[in-house]
């Protein structure tokens, strides 16, 4: 076994795809250039354990596989305890370890410092105990597509392939963040889907522009109130679905999957707003809450973000602007899940000249992203400016803050430390 071993997870930015990871659908994602690090190494003791500490935080914790560990919802050892149990669980038990923690990412800033941690103390574990040299590990997961599918699994507790699931960290989400932090590349957005689990294209962010990155400081929780109103949405999906499959003798496995069946293999090209033919799914869904959800699923994962790759890989930024300004939209009316502080940050950006802006990630808080020249002048002031917008509005928390950022390097084993 390894002695050591260190992983750099990136954060992510949900370019457009709200929500539509958990119903198989599509979306536009990439890594930026912050994230969380996680050094392992093996020390004495018995199997199953380990020691962990952040520099977020103060004070060590002992973890154990087998023992509930007695910290609140949503503490960042919860998310290192679920993963010891679920690698355990799987792949036999992991050696003693002691993991030390390091992040220049926002936490809880919508740009999934939960799933970076997750993920690479996953990956820092498996690589101390060499499981990705067994053919436990590599006949499940063969690439990075489906490391990033298996690191979800992780997190929602979901069986994945012949890797049983066990209790997540209690939230239903999808594939999303940990595809932007594993299956892409350096400088690229990943056009992907989750039905089947797949990476279509990747296409680069227009030379000259970067995005800014406003956190909001209404932290992106996904415990107590606001994990019940996170997890309602997958819920819903999860009806709509399941009353799809009842009402047509099918089987399929998402909601993309029923949309494939009635508008056909190829979904490559963007459908319209109004397309007829998913109106039978459409109809099963009573009008409120879940015709929300549904249509807000149709419309981004079949009509935005095939659009906006398109414009994308066009270099047509106007194009590109209006499926993102339609999609903020939505997020409003249908998903429901925006903060007073968020649509501020929207419309602020907007003002100041933004090419496009849009919230991204759980909702309920959050962040928000600002496509925006990149020289550091351009960028640094319009950061400036926008947070001072923000703050002279007097609602902005103590926490808000903005960062410059484009399309960064995905999650990486790298050379431990010596010493």
């Amino acid at each position: 076994m390894s002695g050591a071993a260190r992983w750099t997870m990136p954060g992510r930015i949900e370019v457009l795809g709200k929500h539509t990871d958990y119903g198989g659908g599509r979306v536009l994602v990439c890594a930026v250039d912050r994230g969380v690090t996680v050094h392992a190494e093996r020390v004495d003791g018995p199997t199953g354990t380990l020691r962990a500490s952040t520099d977020a935080y103060p004070g060590t914790l002992r973890l154990a596989a087998g023992t509930a560990p007695d910290l609140p919802p949503g503490h960042w050892g919860r998310y290192v305890h679920t993963v010891i149990e679920r690698l355990g669980a799987n792949f036999g038990p992991l050696p003693a370890a002691r993991l030390t923690i390091t992040s220049d990412l926002p936490p809880a800033s919508g740009m999934s410092s939960s799933s970076a941690l997750l993920t690479g103390t996953a990956l820092a574990l498996a690589d101390l105990a060499d499981l990705p040299a067994t053919e436990a590990w590599t006949s499940q997961i063969p690439d990075r597509v489906a490391l990033a599918g298996y690191a979800a699994s992780i997190e929602n507790g979901k069986t994945f392939g012949a890797l049983a699931g066990r209790p997540g960290v209690g939230t239903s989400g999808g594939s999303l963040d940990h595809t932007g932090m594993l299956a892409g590349h350096d400088g690229m957005i990943s056009y992907a889907e989750f039905d089947p689990m797949q990476i279509l294209d990747q296409v680069a962010l227009p030379e000259g522009w970067s995005f800014v990155v406003a956190v909001s400081g209404v932290l992106a929780e996904k415990t107590g109130a606001a994990q019940a109103s996170y997890n309602r949405g997958p819920a819903l999906l999860g009806q709509i679905l399941a009353r799809w499959n009842r009402e047509t003798g099918r089987a399929d496995d998402s909601l993309q999957g029923a949309l494939r069946s009635l508008v056909g293999e190829d979904l490559a090209a963007p459908l319209a707003e109004d397309e007829i033919r998913w109106e039978p799914l459409r109809r099963l869904a009573p009008e409120g809450a879940e015709r929300d959800r549904l249509d807000q699923f149709l419309l981004e994962s079949a009509v935005l973000v095939p659009r906006a790759h398109r414009a994308l890989r066009g270099g047509d930024l106007d194009a590109f602007a209006a499926a993102v300004d339609v999609s903020q939209r939505l997020a409003e009316t249908h998903l429901g899940n925006q903060v007073p502080e968020t649509i501020a940050l929207v419309r602020h950006a907007t003002a100041l000249g933004a090419r496009a802006a849009s919230s991204f990630g759980a909702g309920f808080g959050g962040s928000v992203w600002a496509l925006v020249p990149s020289a550091d002048a351009d960028a640094d002031a319009f950061a400036a400016d926008w947070m001072d917008r923000y703050r002279a509005a007097g609602t902005a928390p103590g926490g808000a803050s903005a960062l410059v950022t484009r399309p960064g390097a995905p999650g990486r084993r790298v050379d431990p430390v010596a010493g």
